[in-house]
């Protein structure tokens, strides 16, 4: 499976593959044409109390990524067809966030591996 994930503010790439953004907000001061976006799942997005309380502060790493692959067994459908993208070709899951490593994009990603799993 080739998950792979790029902050909107990167310069899309012709290997990039199928190109997904997983944020309910569309990033600031990026254009359409810019961001070169297959398609925009906003609904795989946390919800907003919860990535207000992270942001925040409220809730680590831990328990947000816990409550957060909780959210995302409502959308199982919609992720095994990212699955299914994945497992033909590259899939990069586009985020906003300034953390590269603690972000709704890398819970999506581990998710999308544990459904490769199934």
């Amino acid at each position: 499976m080739s998950v792979f994930l790029k902050r909107a503010y990167e310069p899309p790439e012709p290997g990039d593959g199928y190109r997904v953004l997983v944020d309910r907000l569309w990033p600031r001061g990026r254009s359409k044409a810019e961001l070169k976006i297959d398609e925009w799942l906003k609904e795989l997005a946390p919800s907003d109390s919860l990535r207000k309380a992270f942001h925040d502060g409220d809730l680590g790493w831990g328990a947000f990524r816990k409550a957060y692959l909780g959210e995302l067994k409502a959308h199982r459908d919609g992720l095994r067809q990212l699955a299914q993208i994945a497992e033909r070709g590259k899939l990069t899951l586009v985020f906003a966030a300034h953390d590269e490593r603690h972000n709704n994009a890398v819970v999506v990603k581990q998710y999308l591996k544990m459904l490769g799993a199934d």
